[in-house]
């Protein structure tokens, strides 16, 4: 699929990958819909992009239909959705006082594995309804998982948690909507230079990129929005999970 024209939506687009992706398919031509709970940020880059901007959380169902149903009244439907919104908090099973609350899991996975769900079913069955391209073809949806998923570390168990359901949805999105011609990939990022791995602290960080075999470097946010463009543009990529990671394997610690 060719960007050019269509409509885009890209979830926590007010920052790190999402804001880096949004600019990247503007530049390819796409008209893009952006979402994030940071209103002000998201308004300058709509500002920026002519885009809309619906300023929700992902995973409240009444909050995303009524951003999505804005969407279609001012943007119409998508053929692209691009979901990159997520937290990364640590979180041990338990400590000093006992069992962590229950309440800082769910929220994690609420965010990570829920919100990408959420808006994933409100843009699969828009994208339904599309008029199809020459190959069949009416929409694409990427989504973010994490190397966590696979090589989670101390202390990420609810974020690998989260991130190993996005990586497992795949194949069964792709496989269910694939009578429909809309394919479903994701991406897993390793360390990348963004708001939520500048968070870590500089230990943390160090200790990670000790054992990164090559580029020994942060991955760029804009090198994530090329693998979107990428699975977007290539019409033979679907229920993969890419890992996009220099190829980094998680330590424990």
């Amino acid at each position: 699929m060719q960007p050019d024209g269509k409509l885009a939506i890209v979830t926590g687009a007010a920052s790190g990958l999402g804001r880096a992706t949004a600019t990247r398919l503007a530049g390819e031509g796409a008209r893009l819909a952006l979402v994030d709970l940071d209103g002000e940020a998201l308004a300058q880059l709509a500002r920026d992009t002519g885009a809309v901007a619906c300023a929700c959380d992902v995973a409240d169902a009444a909050a995303s239909e009524a951003a999505f149903a804005r969407i279609l009244a001012e943007g119409g439907r998508p053929h692209m959705l691009v979901n990159c919104a997520g937290i990364a908090p640590g979180a041990r099973i338990f400590g000093s006082d006992g069992p962590e609350p229950l309440a800082a899991f769910e929220h994690i996975v609420r965010v990570n594995l829920t919100g990408t769900y959420n808006w994933l079913r409100l843009a699969a069955a828009a994208m339904a309804q599309n008029a199809p391209d020459g190959e069949g073809e009416r929409g694409v949806i990427v989504n973010t998982a994490s190397v966590s998923a696979y090589e989670g570390q101390i202390g990420q168990t609810a974020y690998a948690a989260a991130k190993g359901g996005v990586a497992a949805l795949t194949l069964p999105a792709a496989r269910e909507l694939a009578r429909h011609g809309i394919r479903v990939a994701a991406i897993a990022p390793g360390l990348f230079g963004t708001p939520m791995v500048e968070a870590m602290t500089q230990e943390v960080q160090e200790r990670v990129m000790d054992v990164i075999p090559f580029p020994k470097r942060h991955g760029r946010p804009d090198e994530y929005a090329q693998m979107v463009l990428s699975i977007i543009t290539n019409p033979m990529v679907n229920g993969s999970v890419i890992r996009l990671d220099a190829a980094l394997r998680m330590q424990a610690r």
